[in-house]
């Protein structure tokens, strides 16, 4: 098969782009997805996503086309039927596979060899693998940008989610303040600092001046009850911001405090300095939120972490920083 060079690809190229989850690997693949519209920036761009990222893929506004992946078990016939057709119909002229995994590995296979379209991603017989060990060694983003450079793109940034706007207005929020975000996946216990420690350190934050305002999803309103009941003057809005206003929170903040978690990834890229909770069962290497300002604290288990020590560690980077 004769693979199409870059610069035989004209405005008509087709562009398929898979990306299905999770959620934090999704946002920290935005500034690859942005450096693949600037790239092919007069090519028809579809990403091929599940369910839960169809609006964040369509708000970012870097591709023309969504198509969801429902995923199927290997009984689902006709799912799997209409997958293949969609991947050997559409006319993609390259697929970036930004998931990387067995699965994305078999819709690859599916393609028929005289169909394939040049595939940037690991799988076996792409026209552009990346098989070096380098690639998963650290952070998933840079793992992208090694990748990416095989097909001739460089300079990858990481995007800072401007294009998720907010009104704050109606919440009336000081000008000094400081997001916590004590919440965590309620299967990940292992990874949540006590509600107890940051009532503690809410109380230290006001002494010094910062208002707290805790972050989090309806679920998480006992948690933030026990801060508040710890720190009276902290704000709660559990339940009443949805992900796409952390990058517009954590803007108008001076930094922000989290677990290792989802929304983190939401903080760290809008620039503030985020500060980002780690216990032994994550590698802070790996999976630390993108950005400029992001420091990450990391203890055998989190729950012994004192209060004291992350206001120190808060302290010192911001003295750095300013």
């Amino acid at each position: 098969m004769t693979h199409m060079t870059q610069t035989s690809m004209t405005q008509t190229d087709k562009i398929l782009v898979i990306k299905l989850g999770a959620l934090g690997d999704f946002i920290q693949t935005m500034g690859v997805m942005k450096a693949i519209r600037a790239h092919h920036n007069d090519a028809h761009i579809t990403l091929l996503t599940t369910r839960p990222f169809e609006k964040l893929a369509r708000d970012c506004g870097y591709f023309d086309d969504i198509h969801i992946d429902t995923k199927p078990k290997w009984y689902h016939l006709k799912h799997w039927m209409d997958l293949r057709r969609f991947l050997t119909k559409s006319g993609f002229t390259r697929v970036y596979d930004l998931q990387n995994n067995d699965r994305t590995a078999l819709y690859f296979r599916l393609i028929p060899r005289h169909d394939k379209p040049e595939w940037v991603g690991v799988a076996k017989g792409a026209s552009h693998a990346n098989p070096s060990p380098e690639r998963t060694a650290g952070h998933a983003f840079d793992g992208h940008t090694q990748t990416l450079a095989l097909a001739g793109i460089q300079d990858i940034t990481v995007d800072d989610l401007l294009w998720m706007e907010s009104d704050l207005s109606a919440f009336h929020l000081p000008d000094n303040m400081a997001l916590l975000i004590p919440g965590c996946a309620p299967n990940r216990p292992e990874k949540r600092w006590p509600a107890e420690s940051y009532g503690a350190l809410a109380r230290r934050l006001y002494s010094d001046g910062y208002t707290p305002v805790i972050i989090g999803t309806q679920t998480e309103k006992e948690i933030a009850q026990i801060i508040c009941d710890l720190a009276p003057q902290a704000i709660d809005l559990t339940g009443q911001t949805g992900l796409t206003d952390l990058p517009a929170l954590a803007r108008k903040a001076r930094f922000a405090v989290g677990n290792d978690t989802g929304p983190m990834h939401f903080i760290g890229p809008a620039g503030t300095p985020a500060f980002v909770l780690f216990s032994k069962h994550s590698d802070p290497v790996r999976h630390k939120p993108l950005g400029k300002h992001v420091y990450t604290l990391q203890t055998e288990e989190i729950e012994t972490l004192e209060d004291h020590a992350v206001m120190e560690f808060i302290t010192q980077h911001l003295d750095r920083k300013t």
